[in-house]
């Protein structure tokens, strides 16, 4: 029997050796390599461009307009990003420049707006005693490979080569834009550099193509540079929330949150020409399906003017509507007195749910305390998977250090153990990047961030140890390439507050904490 054991996976050596073919290794015969730059405005397009200066460059084929953009054609991927840096653009001004305080007045408005969805509304509403206001950044995706595609037409048939989440729409859009029939499309799916949600867009998809069909017989490579990867991301949405609650008896009884986002579905909908329907369901993911029995438990989403592009992001509605949940309900522990985890166990209703806040509370000796440190614990119920994590915080005379992490998942049935280990422990890490420094900001229009120094990730010296413990209730098989984000902020901010006895309601947590 082979299912239920941790196998070797099968891609491991070529990826950790650099044999493994991502859409950027393609080379072909008499292949030209090409990158775009567009408008780092969202919403504005090009008015003019001149690239003479580009067209001096040794190796430089062609400049020309593409896709609302410029793209540079040559014998290398370096002649192409060099001509870029040496054509001068003429970009069109956005309509309403997006700032930081425009978008936080669009999430503030939506608050007070008719909502969008109400996915939660048990018992009625109450006086509150208590009421707090959260909130988080864009996010860029920041994959590790930037979008990249090859393309070849010839003959009337368009063979394609990238690294897609979304096969069949990509099949779709890139016969649009090479101008040929989708059978006489052959789409060849790399492995992805990092997709996390951004690999679903079309973008370097139809660029691909359209560059394809301007030298058509002549195979091209297109390479995003890291700078128009971050400009040109559909990020995860900023959001907005707000909590009003009171305790009786030492328990919540009542809870009401509503969070504000712009629409992922709306934006995305946009961007394939189809319409957006109905109320999205991403804005209030992972807020209104948490298992606790509050007698009074009211859920609203609102919809935000959709200034910027955004798209799916690991976990989506979820990555950011567990930080505010679940940060109130480790406010409302302290309020009552109670231990957090504890406090979290005796209103879940859901046993598989309660069960992975037992386990993890003896997987991370949770009673335990070590003079200098503290733990914070967050649960989540996302994608279906009940999932509990702690994370430990020092305080050292350079700041704040990261000294460990436990998880614990229950994902029904465990088809590969050491797959399911691998997914939740980088879903984890993923998340705490966020939280500790992910934030795209916006100044006149454009984006602020551009690149690794300024989008910092989590560094491999600031990751702590990771313990992971998968639990099966028996129940349907779950995804885990999810679950394992949502939780990872409010453990890291809970862990914070029992260390320093401050709260922090708004991320990055790096804004107000120096982490080592």
């Amino acid at each position: 029997m082979l299912l239920g054991k941790a196998l070797a996976r099968t891609d491991v050596p070529a990826k950790s050796t650099g044999a493994a073919r991502y859409a950027s290794d393609i080379r072909m015969p008499g292949m030209v390599f090409a990158t775009i730059r567009k408008n780092p405005s969202p919403g504005a397009g090009l008015t003019g461009f001149d690239a003479t200066a580009a067209m001096a460059i040794a190796g430089v084929l062609d400049v020309l307009a593409l896709d609302g953009g410029v793209a540079a054609v040559a014998t290398s991927t370096w002649a192409a990003l060099q001509a870029l840096e040496s054509t001068t653009f003429d970009w069109a001004a956005p309509e309403t420049p997006v700032t930081d305080d425009l978008l936080a007045a669009d999430l503030r408005a939506a608050l007070e707006a008719t909502p969008d969805s109400t996915p939660k509304d048990v018992g009625k509403a109450e006086a509150a005693d208590f009421t707090a206001d959260y909130s988080v950044p864009h996010l860029a995706h920041a994959t590790m490979e930037p979008m990249s595609a090859a393309a070849l037409l010839q003959d009337g048939r368009l063979q394609i080569w990238a690294g897609t989440q979304f096969p069949t729409m990509a099949r779709t859009v890139a016969a649009t834009a090479a101008g040929v029939e989708e059978e006489a499309v052959d789409l060849r799916t790399e492995f992805m550099g990092g997709g996390f949600g951004r690999r679903s867009e079309m973008d370097f998809i139809r660029q691909a193509a359209l560059l394809a069909g301007e030298i058509p017989g002549t195979p091209v490579s297109l390479l995003w540079s890291r700078e128009e990867d971050t400009a040109q991301d559909m990020y995860r949405p900023a959001a907005m929330a707000r909590v009003r609650a009171s305790l009786k008896d030492g328990l919540v009884d009542h809870f009401d949150l509503s969070t504000a986002s712009a629409s992922i579905i709306e934006s995305m909908a946009g961007r394939l020409g189809f319409p957006a329907m109905g109320s999205d369901a991403t804005i209030v993911q992972g807020a209104g399906e948490q298992p606790y029995g509050f007698p009074n438990y009211r859920v609203t989403g609102h919809r935000a003017t959709g200034r910027v592009p955004v798209g799916f992001w690991r976990s989506v509605g979820a990555s950011q509507n567990r930080f505010f949940h679940d940060c109130a309900m480790d406010e409302l522990a302290h309020l009552a007195g109670d231990d957090p985890l504890l406090f979290r166990m005796r209103q879940l209703t859901h046993g598989p749910s309660i069960a992975v806040l037992a386990e993890v509370a003896d997987l991370s000796g949770w009673t335990q305390r070590t003079p200098g440190r503290a733990k914070g614990v967050a649960f989540s119920m996302s994608f279906g998977v009940p999932v509990a994590e702690v994370v430990e915080v020092e305080d050292t005379p350079q700041g704040i250090r990261l000294t460990g992490a436990w998880i614990v998942a229950d994902v029904g049935i465990a088809l590969d153990p050491g797959i399911i280990e691998a997914q939740l422990t980088g879903a984890m890490i993923y998340g705490l990047s966020a939280a500790m420094t992910g934030e795209v900001t916006f100044a006149d229009g454009v984006p602020r961030q551009a690149t690794f120094w300024d989008f910092d990730p989590l560094r491999m010296r600031q990751c702590p140890p990771i313990f992971v413990k998968v639990l099966e209730s028996g129940d349907p098989i779950r995804g885990v390439g999810e679950p394992g984000t949502p939780p990872a902020a409010p453990a890291l901010a809970n862990a914070i507050f029992a260390l320093t006895g401050m709260r922090h309601r708004s991320l990055p947590l790096n804004r107000l904490v120096t982490f080592v």
